[in-house]
């Protein structure tokens, strides 16, 4: 029986490394405890918490705390973790920063908080003390991990924590095997999984799927959404993924959605959207 009290796993090749592979490896062994059907209460506390902790990192280094938002799938409990990670590894500047800019981003009008995640309004004279506000915050966020490493801070958590395991690379693999072998409910979860992905999957995971289907690439995984990627000359939302072909954009114009390659902006694949709007069709 799975219990919650499992250990932090690192690969022998992070440890011998330094602080971002060290909690890289924490983020991709969760990744991978996730895709095996692994709940968040079967892992280690602390690896779970430091990878949210690093998750919202990367997030505000992408697009500020509208990134975190945007991206957070449940935020009340998001959050607590956050929080208790950012506890947990001392990073405390950190931490008051975070809650400083939920109680913020919370307090704005519907309408400001709609600006806000379109990019704020600090070059009209329409940005209200809300949005400035929140970019404010975004600027100390900047600031402070010049005088708070919280990579650092996270891996100097991992590497102390009790009964920690380290496992070299290869064996990160039968080592989630054998937590998987112990599910009780296995065939449930799996079957509940599959369910769920397609009846349950957002729309824009759906449309990715599709264009990996007409492409003939293997979904590997969603990556973020960037509601500030530049298209054409002009802000637009675009989801980035990875497949076994590489990395690629997802980017809606009108009636289409477009596969696209960042780096040639090549269009790989297309589908076309139904009047109706519920169903897609190869372009």
């Amino acid at each position: 029986m799975i219990t919650s009290q499992q250990p932090v796993v690192l690969t022998s090749s992070s440890i011998a490394s330094n602080d971002e592979d060290v909690v890289g490896a924490n983020v991709s062994i969760v990744d991978a405890m996730h895709t095996a059907l692994l709940h968040t209460g079967e892992m280690s506390p602390a690896a779970v918490r430091s990878y949210f902790v690093d998750f919202y990192l990367t997030q505000a280094l992408e697009g500020g705390f509208a990134q975190y938002e945007f991206t957070a799938v449940d935020r009340a409990e998001t959050d607590t973790l956050i929080r208790e990670g950012m506890a947990g590894m001392g990073a405390t500047a950190h931490l008051d920063l975070f809650n400083r800019a939920v109680e913020a981003f919370d307090d704005l009008s519907g309408e400001d908080e709609e600006h806000y995640l379109d990019g704020g309004l600090a070059d009209t004279e329409e940005t209200s003390d809300g949005v400035l506000r929140m970019e404010e915050l975004d600027g100390e966020f900047e600031e402070l991990l010049e005088s708070e490493n919280i990579t650092a801070l996270n891996a100097a958590w991992l590497r102390s924590q009790p009964e920690l395991l380290v496992l070299d690379d290869e064996e990160i693999g039968a080592y989630i095997d054998r937590l998987v072998e112990q599910i009780p409910d296995l065939p449930e979860r799996r079957a509940r999984a599959g369910a769920e992905a397609l009846e349950n999957a957002p729309g824009f995971e759906i449309i990715i799927r599709e264009l990996c289907s007409i492409a003939g690439y293997q979904l590997v995984k969603i990556t973020l959404g960037d509601p500030n990627y530049l298209h054409g000359g002009s802000k637009t939302l675009a989801w980035h993924f990875t497949t076994d072909h590489g990395g690629f954009l997802m980017i809606e114009e009108d009636d289409e959605a477009f596969m696209v390659n960042p780096e040639t902006q090549e269009i790989v694949a297309a589908v076309e959207f139904e009047e109706t709007g519920s169903d897609l069709v190869e372009a």
